[in-house]
């Protein structure tokens, strides 16, 4: 395995502890915010390890699906579109007030459980096998 492939892996697994970190403290947007990042830098793992180059510097986690040529099931990749869709505000708020109230801690603790699964699914997949 590369050792950009093994840093994008590393990188991933930090960023899904620091969103576990983040639900405990009640900073619900900033919880999907780094779900996203964790599943968008485990992507870019596999396109690392497929395409054996740098991947694109895209948020887009259906992009990154297609680029590594992943069977993703659909219900994980229906949430990923959803997690890609419902991490757009989190970089770019237009009301700071609408933001901070945009998800529930219902909403943030199944974002988490989700990117969990499609997580697991991901880093299981033969691409990152060592």
């Amino acid at each position: 395995m590369r050792k950009d492939t093994q840093n994008w892996i590393k990188t991933a697994e930090y960023d899904l502890e620091t969103a576990e970190d983040i639900f405990k403290i009640g900073r619900y947007p900033y919880v999907i915010f780094m779900c996203h990042l964790a599943i968008e830098k485990l992507l870019k793992a596999h396109v690392t390890e497929v395409t054996q180059s740098e991947p694109a510097k895209t948020h887009n986690l259906v992009y990154l699906v297609q680029k590594a040529g992943l069977d993703v099931p659909q219900d994980t990749m229906d949430f990923l579109g959803d997690l890609s869709n419902g991490s757009v505000p989190t970089r770019y708020p237009d009301d700071f007030d609408k933001f901070v109230g945009e998800y529930t801690k219902k909403e943030a603790e199944e974002y988490l459980r989700l990117t969990k699964e499609a997580f697991q699914w991901l880093r299981q997949h033969q691409n990152l096998k060592e």
